[in-house]
């Protein structure tokens, strides 16, 4: 029998159409980091990259509208679970702002970590590892790259495991078995 949390999930899995814009947002605005941070100065890369991040949510949505997700739906309270968890991530704005004035060696980490923690939310709503897979080897590629790379290639070097983290999400994410009622009553 389903209970009421496992219709939202059907819900949510319907509505969201696998959820993929706001990967594919994700992956290509760091992609343009990756590849505008060889033309820039490390300050001058950094600062694209803070207003570049900005860029992931509307061309998301834009994305989603063309894929016909409604991830967002503010009837499903998964939905604003996960909407939650967005505006948690951006609270660490209080973080990375300070750290680029005070220890800029640092915000390519804290972002590049810090925009990926909502993922763990993803994968408790749809009931698959996926999001957990994203935020560890996302913080783990962040941390190695940033303690490994010279400082001059470090944001390259991080939004390079960043869009790698995306990409193989964005296939689990298309390939994963979704549900379906009659799975979804039988368990």
């Amino acid at each position: 029998m389903m209970t009421n949390l496992d219709q939202l999930r059907a819900d949510f899995e319907k509505t969201s159409n696998r959820a993929v814009s706001f990967p594919i947002a994700g992956a290509l605005v760091w992609f343009i980091i990756g590849i505008v941070s060889t033309q820039l100065s490390t300050y001058y890369g950094l600062l694209f990259m803070l207003f570049a991040s900005g860029a992931i949510f509307p061309l998301a949505l834009l994305v989603a509208k063309i894929r016909k997700e409604n991830v967002m739906a503010s009837e499903n309270p998964l939905s604003k679970l996960l909407a939650l968890g967005v505006l948690m991530v951006n609270l660490l704005w209080a973080v990375h702002v300070p750290l680029m004035m005070k220890a800029p060696i640092f915000v390519p980490l804290s972002v590049g970590i810090g925009l990926g923690l909502h993922w763990i939310i993803y994968s408790w709503i749809v009931l698959h590892p996926v999001g957990i897979i994203h935020a560890i080897s996302r913080t783990v590629s962040c941390v190695l790259v940033w303690l490994i790379v010279p400082k001059e290639h470090l944001l390259t070097g991080i939004a390079s495991v960043i869009v790698i983290c995306y990409a193989l999400s964005i296939y689990i994410m298309l390939t994963r078995e979704i549900p379906t009622r009659k799975q979804e009553t039988e368990s």
